[in-house]
């Protein structure tokens, strides 16, 4: 289902990850019906958890575990239990104040009118196109540069400066992001975006959002310029970034490849998907970029880290897509937007692995069609399915193989960093 890379592991890690492989079926090579067992029993799903009769009983099965959670949860069914990390917010008050303290200055020098006296009107556009796309969201990514550097950095460099130009790298991180997110929205007709409407569907922008992303991707490179120039590792940043936006856009286009397109739906797609379209951007850049910052350029660290952070972007990836299904609409916005899309979605897939004939019609006929009725129907059939079910299997199954992974780094970087990561990846959004 994912890649088992070669990070160290021990014998119960091995079981696990066998475990795993056998309970969901990494191809479809196997006829769908058999791919996945139908029977929760052999998935090891508590008795409590079948049958699912319709929707409404399994989203109330949601509804009661989590309220059974503390607001720390990891998991967005159950509570999980993870070492060496405290309890603590993943980045305090104070933190998140000094990061959107940056901001401003991010915008002026982007904008500064004396050197661009003759074209006023753009940058004034310019500074519109930051202060709509750039901000807003939980700035996960950007805080976790920070988060890293702090943790990643010697005592005695975590100076005011330093924790200043952290700060600007993780907004070239939220740069970055917000030039996919507005390419990414034009592309798939989204129509709204951490509650305000997209970009392109703001006033009458249209499709001059096309060349707003590409004033979003090229600031990322200006604001590198401007701040770490002389910085040890600064070409090593330029490539960083420029590496991942390459990844990123193979990964968008792998993505529309098999956009509504069941035949193409496999879990290796899937992989490849999740792999290049968010587990880089997501969690290795942010990191990695902190590790460059803090001048840790040792090629065995930055593999290490890669591998066991494009695991838990894969898990992230996972968990997204259930949510997108199952969420609440209170905290999970458009909700079924990837049914109606038509997505490669682990749940998409895993269900072509499963369905019989007749259930793939179903599929065939309302996946990818928009309207409230065909989200309900394929909730309902993932529900027939045992999906919500296995999907808890899957969870708890892949933070344990993740825990272990983590305890296995070496080369003296912090468990500690991983842990909170895989703590706080629920807020990835």
């Amino acid at each position: 289902m994912f890649s088992f890379n070669k990070l160290p592991i021990n014998r119960a890690s091995r079981e696990l990850r066998n475990s795993l492989k056998r309970q969901i079926s990494k191809t479809s090579s196997a006829p769908n019906s058999d791919a996945v067992s139908r029977k929760d029993g052999q998935l090891g799903v508590n008795a409590d958890l079948k049958p699912f009769s319709n929707v409404r009983a399994a989203n109330d099965k949601w509804t009661i575990h989590s309220k059974h959670n503390n607001s720390r949860a990891l998991s967005t069914i159950q509570t999980k239990v993870l070492p060496n990390v405290s309890n603590a917010p993943f980045a305090t008050k104070e933190e998140s104040r000094e990061f959107m303290a940056i901001f401003p200055d991010i915008v002026r020098d982007l904008t500064d009118a004396g050197r661009h006296t003759d074209i006023p009107e753009v940058t004034k556009r310019f500074a519109h196109v930051l202060q709509y796309n750039v901000p807003n969201g939980k700035k996960t990514r950007g805080l976790t540069t920070v988060i890293a550097y702090k943790m990643l950095e010697k005592p005695e460099n975590l100076t005011p400066e330093n924790i200043r130009l952290a700060n600007i790298l993780g907004w070239c991180v939220e740069l970055l992001k917000a030039f996919g997110v507005v390419a990414d929205d034009l592309i798939d007709h989204s129509e709204t975006r951490h509650n305000m409407a997209c970009w392109y569907k703001y006033e009458d922008v249209g499709m001059t959002a096309v060349n707003d992303s590409s004033l979003l991707e090229q600031s990322v490179f200006h604001v590198l310029k401007k701040y770490l120039s002389n910085r040890p590792h600064y070409a090593s940043l330029i490539e960083l970034f420029q590496d991942t936006t390459l990844k990123s856009a193979m990964g968008k286009s792998l993505d529309c490849e098999i956009t509504n397109d069941l035949t193409k739906m496999t879990m290796k797609n899937y992989s490849l998907i999740s792999k290049y379209r968010n587990g880089y951007c997501t969690l290795q850049l942010p990191v990695a970029a902190a590790m460059y910052l803090a001048e840790m350029s040792d090629p065995e660290q930055h593999r290490q880290a890669q591998t066991l952070l494009l695991e838990m972007g894969h898990y992230f990836q996972v968990q997204k897509d259930f949510l997108n299904c199952f969420g609440s609409s209170e905290s999970i916005t458009n909700i079924g937007s990837d049914v109606n899309e038509g997505k490669c979605t682990w749940l998409a897939v895993v269900a072509l692995q499963r369905a019989s004939p007749s259930q793939r019609e179903v599929m065939e006929e309302f996946y990818g069609k928009s309207g409230e009725k065909a989200v309900h129907v394929i909730r309902n059939l993932f529900v027939e399915l045992g999906l919500p079910a296995t999907y808890e299997r899957y969870e708890e199954q892949t933070n344990k193989i993740i825990m272990t992974n983590i305890q296995q780094l070496t080369r003296g970087l912090p468990h500690k960093l991983f842990f909170t990561i895989l703590r706080e990846l629920y807020t990835f959004e």
